[in-house]
């Protein structure tokens, strides 16, 4: 029963069309990042880069060389909308845009976590097997048919992300508007909407629209009497999200997801009039069927069990930051914080001067003022280049932090040399204080 369901075959346009797309929007991602000197700023500036904890091997390439590298980013992403050497080039811009991703969290963005999942979902989806360069020189790979867990897995993969998205959304500070109302205040200087977007019946319209449209606009894509007006309501809001709040390209790839809930016959008629339509719907089992079946179910079962590891952390992910990476909780809180790291020569128990801004860039010192993981790592970056000079050193952080605009509150317990812990990526640290404000 379940081989049938997922193996029998539909037309492919929603794939082929989307693997264009697709190939455009990650080639503008990694172009783009040269020409706004995001590169710049992120990996070719800093001295380092706070990759993920255990990633630490991971740096930038010296000098200028990382412009090559998202230039050759872009270049995959070339091949991928032309459908040529396509199994190669979706790999090659896997592999690069992962690896770039798991160098550096200064600039962590959820987005970018689904660009890996997605561009891991196309490495293997048969996207090049019509309307590609390699299915014209290649005649034999061409199909107008694919499975339909190939149209599926993206259905799926976009419902988890809307779904945890809205529930995160459910708390106090977002319910209230303070969230939105901070979120906002920083666009007041925008031409035409700038005063609009500080009235308060905006801030409850977007919270709560917020809310309903992510909760929503699958299960209202997939009932066709509501489709169309449900993409209607996606091209607002996505538009809305681009103009406002600059997320890259991220509402255009929502956007571009939303051609699987098409009717293969809508989508022929409008991006590929001279595709001959699908409609044997066959059932065509493959050998590795099982192996297929059952990867399926463990990396959806990982993307279910994911999001929910901070409810079994202590305190609230909204202060400790435990559990909030690769959850979908996107845009969801004001944090700033004051820090001062102590380091103290261990043979002589006197202090060391340092000044933060000798180390960091700007974007590194606000995630070293408020992000616990940035912030033992950068003690234990300061551990290894004072010892490189001889120098066995503690250091010793005193935070404060506030929250969506609250009262400023301790962070860090200035009393745990912080190069003496160990990092839990799945547990709590006690060396991070509670917060007293449970309306978090």
């Amino acid at each position: 029963m379940t081989n049938r369901f997922l193996f029998k075959h539909i037309d492919n346009s929603a794939l082929i069309v989307f693997r264009i797309l697709f190939g455009a929007l990650i080639f503008i991602e990694s172009i783009g990042a040269i020409f706004t000197g995001w590169v710049k700023h992120i990996l070719i500036d800093p001295q380092f880069t706070f990759s993920f904890i255990g990633f630490e091997w991971l740096q930038p390439l010296p000098g200028n060389w990382m412009y090559i590298y998202y230039i050759i980013m872009g270049i995959c992403g070339l091949g991928v909308m032309l459908g040529y050497k396509y199994r190669w080039s979706i790999i090659g811009f896997t592999l690069l845009w992962t690896t770039t991703y798991f160098m550096q969290k200064a600039a962590y963005n959820n987005h970018y976590y689904l660009l890996i999942l997605l561009s891991t979902i196309m490495a293997i989806v048969p996207a090049n097997t019509n309307y590609a360069i390699d299915s014209r020189a290649n005649p034999s790979i061409k199909k107008n048919s694919m499975p339909r867990w190939c149209s599926l897995v993206f259905v799926l993969q976009m419902a988890i992300v809307y779904t945890y998205a809205s529930i995160a959304k459910m708390y106090p500070d977002w319910l209230d508007t303070t969230v939105v109302e901070l979120l906002l205040k920083s666009k007041q200087q925008y031409y035409l909407i700038g005063e609009l977007l500080q009235q308060k019946w905006i801030h409850y319209s977007i919270s709560y629209f917020g809310i309903i449209f992510d909760l929503l606009i699958v299960p209202l894509l997939l009932w066709k009497s509501t489709r169309k007006y449900a993409f209607y309501t996606a091209v607002f809001f996505h538009l809305f999200n681009s103009v406002v709040f600059q997320v890259g390209v991220f509402p255009y790839m929502s956007l571009a997801l939303m051609l699987f809930f098409f009717e293969p016959n809508t989508i022929r008629n409008i991006f590929l009039k001279k595709k001959i339509f699908y409609e044997d719907e066959a059932f065509i089992i493959p050998k590795k069927s099982a192996l297929i079946t059952g990867l399926l179910i463990v990396y959806f079962c990982v993307q279910i069990i994911l999001p929910l590891r901070h409810w079994v952390i202590k305190d609230d992910v909204l202060w400790t930051e435990e559990g909030h990476r690769l959850s979908w909780r996107m845009m969801l809180r004001a944090k700033s914080g004051i820090v001062n790291y102590k380091v103290v020569d261990n043979a002589t128990n006197t202090i060391i001067p340092i000044q933060i801004d000798d180390y960091l860039t700007a974007k590194q010192k606000r995630n070293a003022a408020t992000k616990p993981d940035v912030i033992w790592q950068f003690s234990q970056y300061l551990k290894q280049k004072f010892k490189a000079e001889g120098i066995d050193v503690a250091v010793y952080v005193s935070c404060k932090i506030k929250v969506n605009g609250k009262l400023f509150q301790p962070f860090i317990d200035p009393k745990i040399d912080l190069t003496t812990v160990k990092w839990d990526a799945f547990g709590h640290h006690e060396w991070i204080l509670p917060s007293k404000q449970k309306s978090l």
